[in-house]
């Protein structure tokens, strides 16, 4: 069966867990390492075969518009993943508009495409905040991969379905909501094939994982951040918390890509989700 992989297009001091040592403010005055990345995540997929969806940063795009066209030329979905990575349950109606039209007009303006789909930093679309749908609508957004339905310290809504599904916005339009993939797991929604979860578990059990998903009838929706792949980058002491949660299992990442790849196929969310209607009404 053919899988789904997406890639969030962020820098290292990007991250949530940092936010509070790099702000906005900080990030031009950083050492960027998000280039090198991104082509070393561009010939892993390459090598394999695979493609994958791009949720990418518009900071990023605004920034590096080279980057944005070779993902682009390489035949890859691309997608916003905001502007300047703020949790959107913490920005007015106002504030989500204004950071989803700036993340649109580089990302498009960079690789000369139509933005359509979102995923937003660190999952933070809360389904109950009625307006976000309609503001995905305004902009054209058709499909959305914010809502993880796992409990977690700062994102996720258990009760929210585990398969893809249609938000309806109005009588005449709905967005397309594409969860990261769980299994279920002593009554709970496990988070298996995703970020951290991919460095955590051993690769054993995310294959296990996949495995069922896809003997369920269910292609399996797969992220990483090409930061992981950087075994190199900054070591901070931001709190215990935050070092487990981005450094973790770095070392072992890379060869655990490959491993995923070589076992399973991947491609766009527009491919497999929409092309191959897995929806629900």
């Amino acid at each position: 069966m053919l899988n789904v992989m997406t890639v969030d297009v962020e820098d290292w001091f990007h991250v949530q867990a940092f936010s509070h040592i790099y702000p906005v403010s900080e990030w031009n005055s950083q050492r960027t390492r998000i280039i090198a990345n991104v082509i070393k995540t561009l010939e892993i997929l390459h090598e394999h075969r695979a493609k994958a969806t791009f949720f990418i940063l518009g900071w990023v795009a605004q920034r590096f518009p080279e980057i944005v066209a070779l993902i682009h030329d390489r035949g890859h979905e691309i997608a916003s993943h905001s502007q300047y990575h703020r949790l959107v349950y913490n920005l007015s109606p106002d504030e989500f508009r204004e950071d989803l039209r700036q993340s649109i007009l580089h990302i498009e303006q960079a690789a000369n495409v139509t933005v359509r789909g979102y995923r937003a930093p660190s999952f933070s679309v809360r389904p109950q905040q009625k307006w976000i749908w309609t503001i995905f609508r305004e902009f054209g957004i058709e499909f959305d991969s914010s809502v993880f339905p796992v409990m977690h310290d700062t994102y996720g809504t258990p009760s929210a379905p585990r398969f893809p599904y249609k938000v309806k916005v109005d009588e005449g339009s709905s967005v397309l909501e594409i969860p990261p993939s769980t299994i279920r797991w002593a009554g709970m929604n496990v988070p298996v094939a995703g970020g951290g979860y991919l460095r955590m578990f051993p690769y054993w059990f995310t294959k296990r994982a996949i495995r069922k998903l896809n003997s369920e009838g269910h292609p399996a929706i797969v992220y990483f951040h090409p930061w992981e792949l950087d075994v190199h980058q900054k070591r901070l002491d931001a709190g215990l918390k935050s070092r487990l949660r981005h450094y973790t299992n770095l070392s072992s990442f890379e060869s655990k890509l490959h491993r995923l790849l070589a076992e399973f196929e991947f491609s766009t969310i527009s491919d497999v989700v929409i092309g191959g209607k897995k929806t629900v009404a």
